[in-house]
């Protein structure tokens, strides 16, 4: 059995995996980069090696030496949590060689799903739905007749990207050769593979995925729905479960189609599986996701399942503990990002030293994070700085949550998103749980007006501030210190804005 687990990851995935341990009683082993040294993983873990330099590619994307530190501290797993090594074949084969249990699927189910043409042949030979386009490397000579076949508008895609890079969408064919460049340079640059495929382009589709579990045995069940249609940039801001749209036939289709497509690969641990959805509720694969999500969270809550603790149990070689028919989705559950940037400067990074932090309470709250006061956050790594999530009876009453605890949660000393994921909330197409992928740019106007007068509101309240605490010193006596002077609600909100210092 596991007794110790080393995971290969920082902030608050990190974190994460570290208090689930903790209650099984497992001990933990942090890695660090040195822009990390203060960060709290290092010092929620039982035990802590710096692994390199600030630069993930000297530090968190350095499988010898992440292996290196397991065998030194005698960690029987590695967790890699999302993102670095998470969903590379090459660390999980390395694990395997060296005898370390590696907390997620095999090097070969990896492989199989990492690359999206793989994907695409695998899921077509396991009779699952996909977009229609190619199934090969793309070729220029080709495509025209490709583009004729499908139908304009086309997506092309790079086969090892993600996040947006490597993707072009295309509506004319006098586009086609441009985009069809700029993509494989793009792919090129970022990924070190230029390959490329297309896809006919869904319009306004609805991103949802299904999480599913796998174990050593063949059993496969699924975990139902998460919507994550709210993007920008293709980076999902706002994920909720189950999603208000599709409906029961549907999920218990797709969920279906998901368990049969974790079979076709033979998978082991904990994945998801993401579809477009189309408005008529047709859906399509678009990519298996080989990990932990970020927003795995909504499940748990909507389920009552910590899916940390089920991935160690099923890397300990046992049979899933959980039953299909037992599995119902309770109340419903809505997670924010919450990020280090300046949304009235383009969304452009933030870092910086953290001054104070207010963090929400209440029945139904969560936070998934690794920032305190005082915390200076690093220039190098992703600007997430955690997770807000809420779950109600209800989607209204969740809606009515994630309001309030949006209005409680205060961050100072660097920009946040908090005040946009405020504006998020109270946009009608959200409330009714009626958005797309394009929920961002067909609101971006309502929103960007919103901060406005967010901001016009903010600088009245400053003077107001001002104004107040200038009568107050002028009331007071003339022996009468400042710091004597009534505390008012004005004078308090100047003091936090910095307008004042008494």
């Amino acid at each position: 059995m596991i007794q110790k687990i080393l995971i290969a990851n920082r902030g608050e995935i990190a974190v994460r995996v570290m208090r689930t341990c903790k209650e099984m009683g497992i001990r933990t082993v942090a890695v660090y980069s040195e822009a990390d040294r203060t960060s709290r993983h290092v010092s929620y873990a039982d035990e802590a090696v710096c692994i390199g330099l600030a630069s993930s590619r000297e530090s968190y994307l350095n499988a010898e030496k992440i292996i290196t530190a397991a065998k030194q501290f005698k960690a029987d797993a590695i967790h890699p949590g999302y993102g670095f090594l998470s969903e590379n074949a090459g660390f999980a084969r390395r694990c395997k060689e060296e005898g370390i249990i590696f907390i997620g699927p095999s090097a070969e189910s990896i492989e199989a799903m990492g690359d999206k043409i793989s994907a695409r042949r695998q899921m077509i030979k396991a009779k699952v739905p996909v977009v229609p386009g190619t199934s090969e490397d793309l070729k220029p000579r080709d495509l025209f007749r490709v583009c004729r076949r499908i139908g304009l508008p086309v997506i092309i895609k790079a086969t090892a990207g993600g996040g947006g890079k490597g993707m072009r969408l295309v509506y004319e064919e006098k586009q086609l050769h441009e985009a069809y460049q700029a993509a494989k340079s793009e792919a090129r640059a970022s990924f070190g593979n230029d390959s490329i495929y297309i896809e006919k382009y869904i319009e306004s589709p609805h991103h949802i995925e299904i999480q599913f579990l796998g174990d050593a045995h063949g059993n496969v069940i699924h975990l139902f729905d998460r919507e994550c249609s709210v993007q920008r940039r293709h980076q999902k801001i706002v994920e909720e479960s189950p999603s208000p749209f599709i409906d029961d036939k549907t999920r218990q289709a797709m969920g279906a189609i998901a368990v049969k497509a974790a079979k076709s690969v033979g998978y082991v641990g904990a994945g998801t599986i993401e579809f477009l959805v189309d408005g008529d509720m047709n859906f399509y694969f678009l990519e298996m996701n080989t990990r932990l999500q970020v927003e795995h969270p909504v499940t748990e809550e909507v389920l009552g399942v910590d899916l940390v603790k089920e991935q160690i149990h099923i890397a300990n070689g046992k049979k899933l503990r959980l039953r299909q028919k037992h599995l119902h989705q309770r109340g419903h559950a809505i997670e924010c990002r919450i990020c280090a940037e300046d949304p009235e400067n383009n969304f452009a990074p933030s870092p910086g030293i953290i001054r104070h932090i207010q963090t929400p309470e209440g029945i139904g709250v969560r936070v998934d994070s690794f920032i305190y006061d005082g915390y200076e956050i690093p220039v190098y790594y992703d600007s997430m700085l955690g997770k807000l999530i809420v779950w109600a009876t209800s989607r209204i009453y969740a809606l009515e949550r994630m309001r309030r605890v949006l209005y409680e949660y205060k961050i100072t000393g660097v920009k946040t998103n908090i005040d946009y994921l405020r504006r998020i909330m109270d946009t009608r197409d959200f409330v009714k749980g009626n958005y797309t992928t394009h929920f961002i740019e067909d609101n971006s106007k309502k929103l960007r007006e919103s901060a406005a007068n967010d901001n016009e509101i903010e600088d009245m309240a400053i003077i107001a501030a001002y104004i107040d605490h200038i009568v107050n010193s002028n009331d007071a006596p003339s022996s009468s210190p400042a710091d004597n002077l009534p505390i008012s609600r004005w004078r308090a909100f100047g003091k936090q804005k910095g307008v004042l210092r008494i």
